[in-house]
């Protein structure tokens, strides 16, 4: 907001900070709206321009103070979507050691089997045991979280902002000779685009806490299932070993 607009004010704001900017009498008045000129006969006994310039300090205060909760909430957003990105690509670290376990038991397939062919004529013959059938990764039906994060992820490698709802447009501030019933009206319209944008953010927060979740408890099942794989797999090489010593030792 510019300067200009602050005539009838005891106070501006700096056009890129949004903060305060002193005047000479600028702390004198800034204590006395923080304490409702209790220290100067209450509001009762104040002028129509003094309330009017108190109104005003109270509406950019506000919008302020939501703008700063819209700025936490985008900054939640951003921590969200990195979050996001390493949950995936854990979740691919996750695949990848499954099928890695899957891989392993085809080349012990193979080794099993030229074990039992070992031995002689009159060894009795060696079956591996298996209690279970290695299974490896199970197929996602559904991957919108994966096809989410992976866009996602691009974006921060190429240096691009997070693809979401951004701010609302920025509005043009009222004229110099904008009567100061207007210039608090601005700051609520203001004030209700922060609000609609913080909205429309808590959305965005909403969903990915909703993708999160669904993503951490598949994983937990997938690692139940490289679990059970690797310790079958396990057992297998044990008997193997066993077999081998056996063989070497005749």
């Amino acid at each position: 907001m510019s300067k200009s607009n602050f005539k009838t004010s005891p106070y501006n704001y700096n056009e890129d900070e949004r903060k305060p900017v002193s005047r000479s009498d600028f702390a004198f008045s800034k204590d006395r709206y923080k304490n409702n000129f209790r220290d100067s006969g209450g509001l009762e006994n104040q002028s129509v321009q003094e309330l009017e310039n108190y109104a005003l300090y109270k509406a950019e205060e506000t919008t302020q103070k939501v703008n700063g909760c819209l700025k936490i909430a985008e900054e939640i957003r951003e921590d969200a979507s990195r979050t996001l990105v390493t949950l995936h690509q854990q979740g691919e670290q996750i695949t990848r050691t499954h099928l890695d376990a899957a891989n392993i038991e085809h080349d012990l397939s193979r080794g099993e089997k030229l074990l039992g062919s070992l031995g002689g004529i009159f060894s009795k013959t060696w079956k591996p045991k298996k209690n279970r059938t290695i299974k490896g990764p199970v197929s996602i039906a559904d991957n919108s979280f994966h096809r989410k994060a992976s866009h996602t992820e691009q974006r921060e490698k190429l240096g691009v902002t997070t693809n979401q709802k951004g701010r609302s447009t920025v509005r043009q501030p009222p004229s110099e000779s904008a009567s100061m019933l207007e210039k608090v009206e601005f700051e609520k319209v203001k004030q209700d685009d922060s609000l609609s944008d913080l909205s429309n953010l808590l959305g965005q927060l909403k969903e990915m806490a909703v993708d999160m979740g669904s993503e951490i408890e598949r994983q937990n099942k997938a690692l139940d299932g490289v679990d059970d794989d690797v310790e079958e797999l396990t057992i297998r090489v044990k008997g193997a070993n066993a077999r081998t010593r056996r063989l070497l030792g005749k």
